[in-house]
């Protein structure tokens, strides 16, 4: 496996909550209480940030400061790009998971003959349009944008002006469109959407494997079938929100804790899984916010040892 590098992607304006910024120092945080010099052994980038616009007014309602999400997205494409040029594996910490089209965006740039797969451990869809969505938020909109998917099937709000610019800007951002076909797509844990993502994942046959049916058929069974289903594809980006654990069971330091998700090991196993694969070129792990959290740091804790597992086994 190529050398780490860390991307610190302190960013949450995408998210309809604050403090997920938060999250990386709460991740170095929970490091330095397990007396692991995790952070301190690789190479790192702080990715700048756009946090402050927090504060302005926001000026639509149907897709909330996507003028500096885009922005954010490009910085981060940008990061990913350069580190996969200088031969490093990125581990990308993010805030909100908007990001995560930024990633996508910068792996497709670095990658652009070569087809790109995608493991999305969530318990969301993030397939919302800012046609379509019913909060306006940016992080339930990352894969939309990586499909080109605007919903007008499902269309609720008109978009036009500065907020369609912006929107077909993200769309473009990996300079080819889509970024991603649904076929390459893979969910882990999605149980929290609406109609209209149902209606999508149905739609483009969206393969999605629920936390029962892992636990039913097997984890092993559900991952082989898994990575079959992605056998086409040279490359394999997954990403890792925290919302996808049980936020009964581990804590509710997420943006949109839901009941009944994966534990620790599990997710553990399916990074392990994928990167077996030989193909695991990225991995971001995001949505954590200790602001939320009602077990002190537990969440960071908890997902510095999937990190650390993973990467210090």
């Amino acid at each position: 496996m190529k050398p780490l590098k860390v991307l610190k992607n302190r960013s949450d304006i995408g998210a309809g909550t604050r403090g997920s910024d938060l999250g990386i120092d709460a991740l170095e945080i929970a490091a330095i209480n397990a007396s692991s010099d995790f952070f301190n052994r690789h190479p790192y980038l702080d990715i700048e940030t756009h946090n402050e616009t927090i504060y302005n007014k926001v000026q639509n309602t149907t897709a909330k400061r996507i003028n500096f999400v885009r922005e954010q997205c490009a910085r981060v494409a940008n990061a990913t790009e350069i580190t996969l040029q200088q031969g490093f594996f990125p581990l990308i910490l993010s805030g909100d998971h908007s990001s995560a089209l930024g990633s996508l965006a910068g792996l497709k740039r670095t990658y652009d003959t070569q087809q790109i797969g995608v493991v999305w451990i969530d318990a969301h869809a993030d397939l919302h349009s800012p046609f379509s969505t019913p909060s306006g938020n940016i992080h339930g909109m990352p894969l939309a944008a990586a499909l080109a998917q605007d919903n007008r099937a499902f269309k609720r709000n008109e978009v036009e002006g500065q907020i369609r610019e912006d929107w077909e800007a993200l769309k473009s951002l990996g300079k080819q469109v889509p970024i991603l076909k649904p076929e390459h797509l893979i969910y882990f844990g999605v149980r929290d959407f609406e109609k209209e993502e149902a209606a999508i994942m149905n739609g483009f046959q969206i393969r999605n494997y629920p936390v029962k049916e892992l636990r039913q058929r097997g984890l092993k069974t559900c991952l082989d079938e898994a990575l079959a289903h992605l056998e086409s594809v040279d490359l394999i980006y997954l990403t890792f929100d925290v919302d996808a654990l049980d936020c009964d069971l581990v804590s509710r330091g997420t943006g949109t804790p839901v009941s009944k998700g994966f534990y620790s090991d599990e997710i553990i196993q399916l990074i392990k899984g994928v990167q077996s694969s030989g193909k695991l070129v990225a991995l971001e792990v995001c949505e954590i916010n200790p602001l939320l959290d009602k077990k002190g740091n537990r969440m960071a804790e908890v997902a510095f040892n999937i990190i650390a597992a993973v990467f210090d086994p």
